[in-house]
């Protein structure tokens, strides 16, 4: 098992340094200076589109999920092991410099997350529970490549709801284990599998609108709990916050003798475990942002942006400083939860283990009902048959309960692997459909300038195939009569298949 590990492992350096790395970045920049800096020139646009007005059917209930009921089940999935053990590997393993490139990665990845969160939004469908899609969706109908989108989804499955999904639940394991002793480290994690396979299996069985209750209530807690403990660990060492800012720009742009660390594996370390963490380009999120509706694709393209911002520079952020004015000396330090979780303890005592776990926990379990829904929305696109929904739901809920009772190495550096694979099938589609969101990008902002709370309805980009809904305005907007809208949608569908 050791070997196996150090071949994926070893695979999966080469292939984030010499071919993932790359194009992140290149594809990032791009981006940038294509829409003109939108992750900075609207974030005051993201902020409010965030609380929109969801459209409604003639019944009066929600068309889908709402914007911002979008932006938690996203947000439940970045949140989690990357934001805590993550962070806490990446200035093990990088130093203080490592954090300066996650936060740069994560200004330049905003352009990336909003380009594939409107392009999920235009190439959307609906189902039973509102609207579904993602980057398979449009792989399938932007590029005209049906098998690029199984291949996307299966690489999602295997890497999301299962690797990361286990790698979560191994964290909630890990940290109730170290805060309450050896004694019971035989029998809790059994214990602590089942209980969150039951409680998985209660939420995912309820469907998405479960799903988005339960993250729209998890989501704000859990962050405003870590916020508030990292806050006090930074107040009470309010002193070497200076020192702190120094060490990571000076050593974002040097080797770091403490830990080892060359500039080139420091940049790959911060831009590695900051993708990990906030998804940008990654095209998990865009099956969130699918999901909810809204009045026109970039919306919810803004909005997803946020969320890279929420992720990296509030929460890692957080970790990062509770970790480096706790932990001055990173000589030797402890990779992962156990550095992150010391840090805390060290600076508030042994009581303080409690609420670590608790906050674990919402992190951990909101995380894992994100990667649920992404695998969800994907299995859909492979195919429509309830017995293969079943077997996810039950597969998705194994994973869970085996993540908490075995070792983590492997999964872990398997997932790294498949998340590079998938960054990179979702970024080539992106980069190639990257002209239409720049289209849709100049009819939101003319549609602001001339007063507007802009709309976007399909007959706007009249020689773009394969966008199944965005009918006219009064189906966009609401209320609607579901029925009829049901019919046109099929109607058109059909139309879509036989092109």
């Amino acid at each position: 098992m050791d070997a196996v590990n150090e071949w994926l492992l070893a695979r999966g350096d080469e292939l984030w340094t010499w071919v993932v790395l790359p194009v992140v970045v290149g594809l990032g920049i791009y981006f940038t200076v294509r829409s003109g800096v939108v992750q900075f020139r609207l974030i005051p646009e993201m902020f409010r589109t965030l609380t929109d007005k969801t459209p409604r059917t003639a019944t009066g209930e929600p068309q889908s999920v709402s914007a911002f009921q979008a932006f938690t089940i996203s947000a439940a999935s970045r949140v989690g092991v990357g934001n805590i053990a993550g962070v806490g590997t990446a200035i093990a393993i990088g130093g203080p410099g490592a954090v300066f490139w996650m936060w740069l990665m994560a200004f330049v990845g905003g352009a990336s997350s909003f380009i594939e969160s409107s392009l999920a939004q235009l190439y959307k469908t609906r189902d039973a529970d509102g609207f579904r899609g993602g980057p398979a969706y449009y792989m399938a109908r932007g590029l005209g490549a049906r098998w690029m989108g199984v291949l996307f989804s299966v690489i999602l499955i295997v890497c999301f709801p299962v690797a990361f999904s286990s790698l979560q639940a191994n964290t909630i394991q890990a940290t109730v284990a170290g805060g309450l002793g050896e004694e019971v480290s035989g029998w809790l994690p059994w214990a602590i599998g089942v209980a969150l396979a039951v409680l998985m299996a209660a939420v995912v069985f309820g469907g998405v609108r479960r799903i988005a209750s339960v993250t729209q209530t998890l989501v704000p807690l859990m962050a405003l709990l870590y916020l508030l403990l990292g806050l006090i660990i930074v107040f009470i060492h309010v002193d070497r916050v200076p020192v702190v800012f120094t060490a990571i720009f000076a050593q974002a742009f040097g080797p770091n003798e403490v830990v080892g660390a060359t500039l080139g594996y420091i940049i790959m370390t911060g831009v590695k475990r900051g993708m990990f963490s906030n998804e940008a380009g990654l095209g998990s999120a865009p099956n969130a942002g699918a999901s909810a509706a809204v009045t026109h694709p970039v919306k919810q393209g803004l909005v997803q942006t946020l969320g890279v911002y929420f992720d990296t520079f509030l929460v890692c952020s957080i970790t990062a400083f509770i970790v480096l004015v706790s932990v001055p000396d990173l000589a030797g330090a402890e990779r992962g939860i156990a550095l992150t979780q010391g840090a805390i303890v060290g600076a508030l005592g042994d009581w303080s283990n409690i609420l670590l776990s608790v906050i674990i926990f919402l992190l951990a379990f909101s995380s894992i009902l994100g990667n649920y829904y992404y695998g969800e929305s994907n299995i859909e696109f492979i195919t429509q048959q309830g017995s293969a929904l079943l077997g996810y739901r039950i597969l998705a809920i194994v994973a869970v309960f085996f993540g908490a009772v075995v070792s983590a190495d492997v999964v872990w550096n398997f997932a790294d692997g498949a998340m590079g694979i998938m960054a990179l099938v979702n970024l080539i589609a992106i980069a190639l459909l990257s002209p239409i969101a720049f289209r849709l990008l100049k009819d939101y902002t003319a549609q602001r300038r001339a007063g507007r709370d802009p709309v976007f309805t399909r007959d706007r980009l009249p020689d773009v195939r394969g966008i199944e809904v965005w009918e006219d305005e009064l189906s966009v907007t609401g209320p609607i009569d579901a029925e009829s809208v049901a019919r046109q949608t099929r109607k058109h569908r059909d139309h879509l298949h036989h092109e």
